[in-house]
């Protein structure tokens, strides 16, 4: 069963002069950290080559964390990440969507990914599109 509390992190980008438009790796590791907590297990996390994945601060952090392990994938493969199949997923169901603020995309966004988080199949279905799989050698 997964955890009631959201694993995910939304980034609201307003435009104001010197706000950060994406996350930092101070960012992601606080997520890291969060999900860690929240799911008291060790993280195997699948990243792609984004500057921030790689950078020597990012692996400075990782480093300092015995029960986190990173996979990079290959520069260019988008038919690895699974996380492609679920933005493509959430924004074909926001495709006819004319948010009026922000605000409103934010919350849209926040209710999807929470419902996602609880459908087992749909989620087994983006790792399944990777050809990855979660057997493990020592077992399920």
């Amino acid at each position: 069963m997964l955890p009631a509390a959201p694993a995910y992190r939304l980034r609201r980008h307003t435009g104001r002069k010197g706000e950060r438009r994406s996350l930092g790796e101070r960012d992601y590791i606080r997520l890291l950290d969060g999900a860690h907590q929240l799911l008291k297990a060790p993280l195997i996390v699948v990243w792609d080559r984004l500057s921030i994945h790689t950078s020597k601060t990012m692996q400075a952090l990782v480093a300092e964390r015995d029960w986190l392990t990173v996979v990079l994938l290959p520069g260019y493969a988008p038919e690895l990440n699974p996380v492609e199949g679920l933005w493509a997923h959430i924004k074909r169901s926001l495709a006819n969507l004319a948010s009026r603020t922000l605000s409103e995309l934010e919350t849209l966004l926040r209710q999807r990914l929470k419902a996602m988080q609880y459908r087992h199949s749909i989620l087994g279905g983006f790792l399944a599109g990777t050809s990855l799989t979660l057997d493990r050698p020592d077992g399920p």
